[in-house]
């Protein structure tokens, strides 16, 4: 009885571990087949920013924008208790919706500044009235005129952030303007993109962006 008790105990030790292998690959199987998101050759650009540091900043409205360059320049700054570069970081800022705008440069604002939707821009704090330059670039500002608290777009362009600009909201301004100019879209479309302010890169909408930069490494954080 013992020899047969021990026999048996062995056979059953060895169903134990044939049946834990099966788990084990079984499990394996599971997570080979688990979620990834596919990539798109339009977003390769996402992926040749160099950086250990990901992180992706969505704004909709104007002051957000402004937000974003403070946060951004922020999240620059900081990390140089860690040891830190700016090489070390990715950083994009989505412009979309009615922060869209603001990824256009000065001559666009020259241009179409007061023709802009009231929601989509910001007065001038030294004029007090309808802004004709983007206020982001420009410089002499107390730093709480303007949401951005003073960090403005040429200062970050040399420390490598990036912007997505929503092509979307771009045809539907190009449209607005182009009713009020007597002008086509199309032209001022391609007015508007080939006016973009530094290291921007057109996507096919803001909120696509959104979810691409996740999906591509990049922790979202919405600018308010």
């Amino acid at each position: 009885m013992s020899t047969d008790r021990r026999s048996f105990l062995t056979k059953l030790g060895a169903g134990a571990t044939v049946a834990g292998l099966g788990r084990v690959e079984f499990a394996n199987a599971q997570s080979s087949s688990s979620f990834r998101p596919a990539m798109h050759a339009q977003d390769d650009w996402m992926d040749k920013l160099p950086g250990k540091h990901r992180m992706v900043f969505d704004t909709v409205l104007p002051p957000h924008f402004g937000a974003a360059l403070a946060y951004a320049g922020n999240f620059l700054n900081a990390d140089k208790d860690y040891g830190l570069t700016d090489k070390d970081h990715a950083v994009i800022i989505i412009a979309r919706h009615f922060a869209t705008p603001f990824a256009y440069n000065d001559a666009m604002w020259a241009k179409y500044g007061k023709l802009f939707p009231p929601f989509a821009a910001l007065d001038d704090p030294k004029t007090k009235t309808r802004a004709t330059v983007n206020v982001y670039a420009a410089s002499g500002y107390q730093p709480l005129d303007l949401p951005n608290l003073g960090t403005t777009i040429p200062d970050l362009a040399p420390r490598g952030i990036q912007y997505a600009v929503c092509k979307v909201a771009t045809q539907f301004f190009a449209a607005q303007l182009a009713m009020a100019t007597s002008s086509t879209a199309d032209a001022v479309y391609k007015e508007l993109t080939a006016n973009l302010i530094p290291n921007s890169h057109m996507v096919a909408a803001g909120i696509v962006a959104v979810n691409r930069a996740q999906e591509h490494g990049f922790t979202l954080t919405t600018a308010l």
